[in-house]
């Protein structure tokens, strides 16, 4: 009988080789707030939490990226990404639904967005949420939105 290799990747499958890596499934979820913010430490007081970023229109966010075209808040819940992605949208639903009105407030001068991360090494996964977890989308009349890189 002959051993087949097994791939994760089509990638990997076509060039007949793949690095030597367990499979790996990696998640987020940020409260990200952007535009027009005069005042940045206004956001972090109301909410209560202190921002994983918040810069200033003209800023960097790494050393060599562009100047950064408008003022931007951003909170991600200290979660090991290798917790479901259900667990991360609970988290941030948690510390910011006492707040849902002033967020929605937001929206009338910023972009208000709940950035949702997937990541893995294998191309032949899927995802899925609890229904639970749409009720912050609902609720702050948000699109529900997931960014998927496979690597």
């Amino acid at each position: 009988m002959d051993d087949q290799k097994s791939f994760r990747t089509l990638r990997g499958f076509l060039d007949g080789d793949e690095p030597d890596e367990e499979t790996y499934f990696a998640y987020s979820a940020s409260l990200r707030i952007f535009g027009v913010i005069p005042d940045l430490d206004a956001i972090s007081k109301t909410l209560g939490l202190t921002p994983t970023q918040a810069l200033h229109k003209g800023d960097r966010d790494r050393p060599r990226s562009a100047l950064l075209k408008h003022d931007c808040w951003h909170y991600q819940p200290a979660i090991p990404e290798s917790e479901h992605l259900d667990v991360h949208i609970h988290a941030l639903w948690s510390a910011i639904k006492p707040h849902c009105d002033f967020i929605k407030s937001l929206k009338s001068h910023a972009t208000v967005d709940v950035f949702l991360g997937y990541r893995s090494n294998c191309d032949h996964a899927g995802l899925e949420v609890s229904h639970t977890c749409l009720e912050m989308f609902t609720k702050l009349e948000i699109p529900f939105g997931v960014s998927i890189i496979i690597a």
